[in-house]
């Protein structure tokens, strides 16, 4: 993000600020603007609050004119758009940046206590300080948000009124000005005290954040979209608001996808088709496919027609179309079912071009040293593309606890393009004895444990949802939970053997009926990327040892037996044995959020050691 060409300043009907780039001061690294300062999220910058702006293009919106392009087809044919942008970047060289709005409008000036739109202290031109005192405005600690996504200043006026009728009477009628100040007595919300010069009685914000709060006022969202700024209508809602800080990680969630760079797309030949490929994909005929490619391309077309017509029949064999095609999760769960085959069969280095993206080969080592363990197929992944992308956002729930409709989109009209960013790296794949595997999963005791995890995760679904028939099952399984918890501590060995900060690894799982496969690898934009150490890791000897060590290691825990022995841990319950001293990661490695683990499905418990899926290493 850099600093802004110069504006003339403007005020809207609604007092915001115009739209304007974050400075210097409050740049923000590419990665950042996907993952916690995307579209629809809140920034502090110094002693200033902003909201990013949407991706409708127009002036006060992102521009994407010095963004290069990033080619996904099977992540942007699943998603809808055509192709990915890099968010903008914050370089010398960098003529714009991402866009912001100031919000929430509400300030308070801590000298004179005034409480009012940041538009009605008059501030200088380009400062935020109160107009009378020169003192720095305090942007509101409190906004509202309702689970359609939308965002607004919390009904202050309303809240002080509320016993005089101030739920059915228009803000500001009664010509006063609003006061707030803290008592100093502690740091509670009773601590903060709001009244208003009209004489009405001086409330303090305590009992504001209880759900029921503002329904019991008589307010409902009003459909307001900061984000896309004053010239876009507020959409009807009505649904019951709730009270946030502004700080909070509910107030922003990204819905973020991601997907493996494989064959027959990654050795990039295909991107030059990407503006014409929906054309193409609707002729049924060579000879068709063979006139569109001429006439696009006014001659003789960049990619063989044989490889369009390898690349036309991959794609409709993995996204049928039509009225029997499959809703998004069923193609999603397609996309990663492509990618384990591919991992499965590898993917050899010495019979590609050097523009080949992916690379996975089978490890030279006899790898009969991993049967004792009930681990099978290793493979080195030497090369690999991940593309992650920023589908849209969430308020007030788990992006992976509701289906479409409360997923907001990241502009109010069609798009093309979705903001991504493009990681390479190296990795290790491994698999589960199937037969060994489906003979653990039928324990009753292995049930049992699964089965109070995924009654925990499915309430909390249904519980931030509010709607319990728009929340999708959850996926806790025990394959599911025992490849989840394996992968952290496979990337916790590595960390501590192999020298990989546990931040730069991640995760990737592979868990179905037909899925039984844990990708950990080093996909990242940093320094810590693809240096050759990881892929070390895979040889089957080494893989033996870690393997191993990683299983004893998680045998005990530093708060055991505390740990073995919960019968709930994590957010709601979502965990059993686990915390942050034993197999818990960085935020950015776990697909899960740190949630649906347990040690005990790994090496057992105390009273029934048998449980662990790898007690057998325990024993000798």
């Amino acid at each position: 993000m850099t600093p802004p060409p110069a504006r003339r300043r403007r005020t809207g009907t609604d007092g915001a600020a115009p739209a304007r780039n974050l400075p210097r001061r409050g740049t923000v690294r590419r990665a950042q603007a996907i993952t916690t300062y995307g579209v629809g999220s809140l920034v502090a910058v110094d002693q200033e609050s902003f909201i990013v702006s949407g991706l409708d293009g127009a002036a006060e919106h992102w521009s994407s004119d010095e963004s290069p392009r990033i080619h996904e087809r099977r992540l942007a044919r699943l998603l809808g758009v055509q192709h990915f942008r890099l968010p903008p970047a914050s370089e010398d060289t960098s003529r714009d940046g991402i866009r912001v709005r100031r919000f929430p409008l509400m300030h308070s000036c801590p000298k004179c206590n005034d409480l009012r739109r940041h538009r009605d202290f008059n501030p200088p031109a380009g400062r935020s300080v109160c107009g009378t005192c020169e003192a720095d405005l305090v942007p509101s600690r409190f906004v509202i948000a309702c689970e359609a996504g939308h965002l607004d200043d919390f009904p202050y006026w309303h809240w002080v009124h509320r016993a005089a009728g101030g739920g059915s009477t228009a803000a500001g009628q009664c010509g006063g000005t609003l006061k707030m100040r803290t008592s100093g007595r502690s740091s509670s919300l009773r601590s903060i005290l709001v009244s208003c010069t009209c004489g009405v009685p001086e409330v303090s914000m305590e009992g504001s954040f209880r759900k029921s709060t503002l329904k019991d006022l008589g307010l409902r969202c009003r459909g307001t979209r900061p984000w896309l700024g004053t010239s876009v209508p507020a959409q009807v809602c009505g649904m019951t608001p709730r009270t946030l800080q502004r700080g909070s990680s509910a107030v922003w969630q990204p819905v973020l996808k991601s997907a493996l760079s494989i064959p027959p797309w990654s050795d990039g030949r295909a991107d030059p088709l990407t503006e014409h490929w929906e054309e193409l994909r609707k002729l049924s005929s060579r000879a068709e496919v063979e006139m569109c490619l001429k006439f696009a391309f006014k001659g003789e077309s960049p990619v063989p027609i044989d490889e369009v017509m390898t690349l036309l029949d991959a794609e409709r064999e993995e996204d049928p179309s039509g009225e029997d095609a499959p809703m998004f999760d069923h193609r999603y769960r397609a996309l990663r079912s492509k990618e384990y085959e591919r991992l499965r069969a590898g993917n050899d280095e010495r019979e590609h071009s050097r523009d080949e993206q992916f690379v996975c080969e089978t490890p030279l080592g006899d790898t009969t040293a991993l049967h004792p363990l009930g681990v099978t197929g290793p493979m080195l992944v030497k090369k690999l593309r991940e593309v992650r992308a920023l589908k849209a956002f969430t308020r007030l729930s788990d992006p992976d606890s509701t289906v479409e409709p409360h997923e907001v989109p990241l502009s109010d009209s069609p798009l093309r393009w979705l903001p991504a960013m493009e990681v390479r790296g190296e990795g290790v794949f491994l698999r589960l004895d199937e037969d060994r595997l489906g003979s653990w999963e039928k324990a009753t005791a292995v049930a049992a444990r699964v089965e109070r995890i995924r009654t925990a995760h499915q309430r909390t679904l249904e519980q931030r949802a509010g709607d319990p028939s728009r929340v999708a099952p959850s996926p806790a399984t025990a394959r599911m939970v025992l490849l989840h918890t394996l992968a952290h501590v496979l990337i916790n060995e590595w960390s501590l053997e192999a020298g990989y900060p546990s931040a730069s690894l991640r995760e990737r799982l592979y868990a179905a009926d037909d899925m039984a496969g844990v990708l950990v690898y080093t996909a990242t934009s940093d320094s810590a990327g693809s240096l050759g150490g990881l892929v070390a890791q895979g040889e089957p000897d080494r893989l033996n040892r870690t393997i191993r060590s990683a299983v004893r290691r998680a045998e005990w825990c530093s708060s055991d037996p505390l740990c073995i022995e919960s019968e709930a841990s994590g957010t709601g319950g979502t965990n059993l044995a686990a915390c942050h001293a034993c197999v818990m990661l960085p935020e950015t490695s776990c697909e899960h959020n740190n949630i649906l683990l347990d040690r005990a499905l790994l090496v057992g418990t105390p009273e029934d050691p048998h449980l662990g899926f790898f007690s057998g290493i325990l024993a000798r």
